[in-house]
């Protein structure tokens, strides 16, 4: 599908209320998040638009705003056309894309769809049993930390747990912004996937959205997940569009 220049500029303002970056500056219709966190959205610079074209100006710019905090900037860009002056103009200044991610859109009702069983149960913050899924065997537990941090600070953001017995097996969070709700930290215990527990953590997630009158929802996956990509695809979410983070090489 192809997102309207408005949702571009709403998911991408909601994308960084959600994950509280350490602080944003916005330079010339780009979105400029500073930090040192594990999630690359939290620290790269974002356009506004799918149609914008490569100043050299507004690109030393927002390097300057990097180098001040002692950060190596990073450049997430969308493969869209109207920025093919962007990307090349990166290029020729050292950078080199990575990472393909694509960015999903769907609805609430997809999303309750996706659940075979009950619905995951939904908390204003996230618990010990929460954290120890997402931090749990299978996952880096440094970045894990790093990401509950960004999830929590806003303090807006809603956690949703499936439980067995009392022990989480699966869980995910959302925020809900610029008129979207966004799903992030998806996650099931290893000796559990396959078991349609993603999918109740999806329908947690859409009752709350659904609760401050929210339909629409996106949500952000790297390209190689073909697991989490078939996950999303049964929740009817559709691809809008494909993003690469652009960096210098170390």
């Amino acid at each position: 599908m192809s997102p309207s220049p408005g949702d571009v500029a709403a998911i991408e303002r909601a994308t960084l209320a959600a994950l509280s970056p350490d602080a944003v500056e916005e330079i010339a219709g780009w979105l400029v998040a500073l930090g040192r966190a594990p999630a690359g959205r939290a620290k790269s610079a974002v356009p506004l638009s799918h149609e914008l074209s490569a100043d050299p100006a507004v690109l030393e710019e927002i390097e300057a705003a990097y180098a001040c905090r002692r950060l190596a900037p990073i450049f997430r860009i969308a493969d869209a056309p109207g920025l093919e002056g962007v990307r090349v103009a990166l290029a020729e200044r050292g950078y080199r894309p990575e990472q393909p991610t694509l960015v999903k859109v769907g609805t609430t009702a997809g999303m309750r769809a996706a659940g075979d069983h009950a619905p995951a149960e939904v908390a204003e913050a996230p618990d010990e049993h929460w954290k120890a899924v997402f931090l749990g065997p299978g996952f880096d537990p440094a970045d894990g930390e790093g990401r509950i941090a960004l999830l929590t600070r806003s303090g807006a953001n809603r956690f949703a747990t499936v439980r067995e017995s009392g022990a989480a097996v699966a869980v995910g969070a959302a925020a809900f912004a610029e008129g979207w709700a966004s799903v992030h930290g998806m996650r099931t215990a290893p000796d559990r996937r396959g078991q349609g527990l993603a999918g109740r953590v999806l329908a947690g997630l859409a009752r709350a959205a659904e609760q401050r009158g929210l339909s629409r929802v996106f949500l952000q996956v790297e390209e190689p997940n073909a697991s989490a990509r078939a996950l999303y695809r049964r929740a009817g979410f559709e691809s809008a569009w494909r993003y690469f983070y652009w960096k210098r090489p170390a």
